[in-house]
């Protein structure tokens, strides 16, 4: 039986969502748009969406960007992570 491998992205991809996990707070949205911002520079800010946990404790926030390569999303992903704020990038 032979393994499925995911499919291969094509670069460039445009809208290509992250999510974003973290804590419910002004600070954790202004980090990832700065994140974005550097990254991704002049990406749609207004097709982000924002979603609140049960509790309001957290949020997620979905960035939709050009995607321009494995470079651009690994440095994306490892900036994001360097927050404490920050629970989860997907």
């Amino acid at each position: 039986m032979t393994e499925q491998q995911p499919p291969k992205i094509e670069f460039p991809c445009e809208n290509y969502p992250i999510k974003v996990l973290g804590d419910a707070d002004h600070e954790m949205h202004s980090y990832v748009l700065e994140i974005m911002e550097r990254h991704a520079p002049g990406f749609d800010q207004t097709r982000i969406t924002i979603a609140e946990s049960s509790k309001g404790r957290f949020q997620s926030l979905t960035v939709w960007i050009t995607a321009t390569g494995e470079s651009q999303l690994r440095a994306i992903n490892d900036d994001l992570r360097i927050s404490k704020k920050i629970r989860m990038v997907m």
